[in-house]
């Protein structure tokens, strides 16, 4: 199969020349599109939402209605891996993903099964597929899941945005149990990402959100030895196309030069790193994406293109920039601040290259 018509994206993430900076944003598929918020509505329950092929691919495609993304991102959600393996995932309004059974027992653990995608995530590799067929080719589709620790992270403590006090205490205490865990994460999501390729995904991400969490030897020991080894059975190419890997850990500053050697094409930098110091600390090794603070959005037209500019001027001139937030954007974010945001790029980064 042929490339995309607009391939800036994928050849950006493999640091080839491109006329412009590349953009898209995390969750650009998201709540603070009014057009998601009643396709949600009609859905009923956001896993709903998540596990309709078809309501999958119109909201995946709904910003590509509105701007001139250079990628679009598969709709759906990081926990669907545990989902599959059992652990009652519900969405409780305003408090996030939770699990009715976490994992805190030793023989829930010794039990857990790698999850095959075909047999247990099959409507996900469907809304890949259909996804595919809806963009024409116009540009590329991403594919993504959680890291091995970030979705241990979730599967011990029961929800997100906890102090991590039961994962910790599993690390510290029974680190054979957490590496239990993170294993059998590990081959999910390796056949997980993989089953994502050979549906139609043009390049895969990795999100490691609560890497950040860890100390230094714990974060080398349990989140980066896991992502490697995701990084490592990958596939490199589909369809005579090479599949970059693109790695983000929140809060993962300190660890670039590692998570450099990681496997991955690109890594995904956060709002707290500086741009231009972290191209330079990575020298030629990998491609950059990133890194407007969120909050940025939540302004002006104006304040947004004058942010945007002093992100491009922080990468600076030459190719391997993927420009995008350096988190997700915010529900209450003004679309029209989203389109000045793709707009700037698009009209400042061509005199980078």
């Amino acid at each position: 199969m042929p490339s995309p018509k607009n391939d800036t994206f994928l050849r950006a993430l493999l640091r080839q020349p491109t006329p412009y900076t590349p953009v898209w944003i995390m969750r650009q598929a998201g709540r603070y599109l009014p057009e998601y918020n009643q396709t949600r509505k009609d859905a009923g329950r956001f896993l709903d939402l998540c596990r309709n092929p078809h309501l999958a691919t119109e909201v995946t495609l709904q910003p590509l209605a509105r701007y001139p993304l250079d990628a679009a991102i598969l709709f759906s959600d990081i926990l669907t891996i545990p989902d599959a393996m059992g652990l009652g995932l519900y969405f409780s309004d305003g408090e996030g993903p939770r699990f009715r059974r976490p994992l805190r027992e030793e023989w829930e653990i010794r039990n857990l099964d790698v999850v095959d995608p075909y047999a247990h995530l099959r409507y996900v590799m469907d809304a890949v597929s259909q996804i595919r067929k809806a963009l024409a080719n116009e540009v590329p589709l991403i594919g993504f899941a959680g890291s091995p620790y970030t979705l241990a992270c979730y599967m011990i403590e029961g929800r997100g945005g906890t102090e991590f006090h039961e994962i910790k205490r599993m690390l510290y205490a029974r680190p054979d149990l957490l590496h239990k865990i993170l294993e059998v994460n590990a081959q999910s999501v390796i056949a997980y990402l993989n089953a994502q390729i050979e549906a139609g995904a043009q390049t895969v991400m990795i999100f490691d959100t609560w890497g950040g969490n860890l100390s230094d030897a714990a974060f080398r020991e349990f989140s980066l030895a896991y992502v490697e080894r995701v990084c490592d059975g990958l596939k490199r190419s589909n369809d005579g196309q090479t599949v970059p890997r693109i790695v983000f850990t929140k809060g993962g500053g300190q660890w670039l030069e590692a998570l450099a050697e990681s496997g991955a094409d690109a890594l995904g930098i956060d709002w707290s790193t500086n741009l231009g110091r972290a191209r330079e600390r990575v020298g030629e090794s990998v491609a950059l994406q990133g890194n407007l603070d969120p909050a940025v959005l939540l302004t002006t037209p104006e304040i947004v293109q004058s942010e945007v500019k002093k992100v491009l001027a922080s990468f600076g001139p030459g190719d391997g920039h993927v420009f995008n937030l350096g988190h997700g954007i915010s529900r209450n974010t003004p679309p029209e601040n989203v389109a000045a945001l793709v707009d700037a790029v698009h009209a400042e980064s061509p005199h980078y290259h």
